[in-house]
Parts: C-alpha cells; structure tokens; sequence
C-alpha cells in the first residue's frame, strides 16, 4: 500500500525552541523596533552602505549558524525516516531541518538561506562563516573576492522576488499531498501562505499548528494550540500509530 505523501509549511515558530527569534510574532523583532526591518531589506541594503555595516553585525551577533534542531526538527525526520514520504516547505532560513537529517532535496526553502553568501554581481556564493570570519578579521562591509561587488546573505530580503523555481516545486508538492501541515507560521506572508489554500483546494487534510490564530484556521480538519516543541513530535507518531501515514 502506498503511505500519502505529507508536506509540512514551517514557519519561525518552528525554531523559536532553538534559540531563534519569531520575527513576526505578538514579541518578535520587527514589532518592537520597525527600524530593524531595514536591515533585511533590499534597497536599504544596496543603498546605505551603513545598513549593510548593521546588517553584518546583527549577523554576527544574533548567532544563528550555532542554533540546533530541536524536538520538532527531529519529530520530522523521524516520520520521513520511517517511510512515510514527507517532503519540507521552509519559510525559515535557519538549516536546522537538513541539520536534524532530512534530506537536502525534500527540503524547499522559499526564502533562501542564511548560511550562506552570495555576491549580487557574480555567481560567487559561500558559507557565510567564511564572510564572518571576515567581519572578526576587521572588514566590515566585506565585498566580493572575485569581482569586488556587494555580498549579501542567500536569503529573500524584503523587495526581492522568490525564487521561481522553489516556489514552482513546493506548489506542486501542496496540489499532491494528502496531508499538509501548517506548523508555526503566522500564515499572512504570501505567496508561501497560499499553498495552504492549495493543498486544501486539492483534498488535503490540513492540519495547523501555530499558537496565534491564522487566516486559515476556518478551512483546517484540525488546529493544534500548544507547544510546538511537544505538540508536533506527539502529532506525528500519533498519525503514524493510526496507520494514517
């Protein structure tokens, strides 16, 4: 018999028991200082030559590169492991699902990665502890070492475009799941909130976990309240257990 395919839509609450900062939620950063939103921001970026400076700092400081994969990282792939086929939509661009085990090419991160770099020129592209390691050696807007341009992490900033291609792929994976879970995202930021909708629109029994209410709450089978860190892995081998994956 074969298992339903399970997608599962992770947002920062995901992370939050990692160490890393819920940006948008009721506390996260960019409610209590607005400014901060211009750090990640495109043409801020690329036009103020001091919000890069900034930017890099936060970087080195916020230390998201040390952070580990938590109880729900691992619940994740633990399911996929098992046999269930069950493939990742990332909001997130901290890494931690492939640090927890799950495959590279199951995971579909719509808005880049911040580990590592790459140069808005050229193709040059690397880990961003090189570029750090950069900032420690006293550079503090480090440019390109092939062509001299600016760098910028490999994330979607504010003002970008996703990546057409990912975005194409983790669609195709919502109109084919059976079941699709929607776990710590506030579900407001489009079009990576749309793919609920889709999933939905195909059959897929939706499932959301998120602390805060979301828009799509109305159309889940079911919305889970508590505590991701211990609400998802007891989710998942509850679905297993059933035989419902």
């Amino acid at each position: 018999m074969n298992r339903p395919l399970v997608a599962l839509l992770s947002g920062a609450g995901i992370s939050t028991d990692s160490g890393i900062p819920d940006y948008r939620g009721p506390d996260g950063l960019w409610r209590r200082d607005p400014e901060a939103e211009k750090l990640v921001t495109y043409a801020s970026y690329m036009g103020d030559p001091e919000i890069r400076r900034r930017s890099w700092q936060m970087r080195r400081r916020v230390g998201a590169l040390a952070a580990e994969p938590n109880a729900a990282h691992r619940a994740v792939v633990e399911l996929e492991r098992s046999g269930t086929p069950v493939r990742v939509i990332t909001q997130n661009v901290d890494g931690l699902h492939q640090l927890a085990g799950m495959p590279a090419r199951k995971v579909f991160e719509l808005h880049g990665t911040a580990r590592e770099f790459v140069c808005t020129r050229c193709p040059a592209r690397g880990p961003m502890q090189d570029a750090l390691a950069r900032l420690d050696a006293g550079e503090d807007d480090p440019p390109c070492l092939e062509c001299g341009a600016i760098l910028k992490p490999a994330t979607v900033m504010f003002g970008e475009h996703l990546d057409p291609v990912v975005l194409g792929r983790a669609a195709a994976v919502a109109k084919a799941c059976q079941i699709f879970l929607a776990v710590g995202s506030s579900l407001q930021v489009h079009p990576a909130a749309g793919l609920v909708g889709v999933a939905a629109d195909h059959g897929a029994r939706l499932i959301v976990v998120n602390a805060e209410p979301t828009p799509y709450d109305g159309i889940a089978d079911e919305v889970v309240r508590e505590p991701i860190g211990t609400s998802l892995p007891g989710l998942l081998r509850g679905l297993a257990a059933s035989g419902t994956v």
